[in-house]
């Protein structure tokens, strides 16, 4: 029975939906599923590479001063972060072209194009960053 419950979670989260819904979980109080994006893009317009052996996922938490500016780097794997609070400014230092993102924001990071953030807020800046990466990777590279 937990099987079946399980994987008839797993088959509602793959179902893309565009306002929150309820689920009853069986006289438990209900979840409350909110989606926050659907992208098949990065924040640069590139299609979502994934690593093709060995994918190991990478999950950590970020927190930026304000005013403070993270060097110049690139990611050659996908990378994406959701902001807890604050503001982010984040340029293609290649394009010139800046987003700017805020508390509930969702970020699919570009890939493989030199960029830079910065916080822009008078508070600081948290974000939850989820990699996904060949098993044993890095996925930031410093611009020397």
């Amino acid at each position: 029975m937990r099987k079946l419950q399980m994987s008839a979670l797993l088959v509602m989260a793959a179902i893309p939906v565009n306002m929150a819904w309820a689920l009853d979980s069986g006289g438990a109080a209900p979840v409350v599923v909110t989606p926050l994006t659907s992208r098949t893009e990065t924040a640069s317009g590139q299609p979502i590479v994934l690593p093709q052996k060995n994918v190991q996922v990478l999950v950590s938490t970020y927190e930026i001063a304000p005013g403070a500016t993270l060097p110049v780097h690139k990611h050659p794997f996908a990378r994406y972060a959701y902001v807890q609070t604050g503001t982010l400014q984040v340029t293609n230092v290649e394009t010139g072209k800046s987003n700017t993102y805020k508390t509930g924001d969702f970020i699919v990071e570009m890939i493989g194009q030199w960029h830079q953030a910065t916080n822009v807020g008078a508070d600081p800046v948290k974000l939850l960053v989820i990699d996904q990466v060949e098993d044993g990777a890095k996925n930031t590279i410093l611009r020397q």
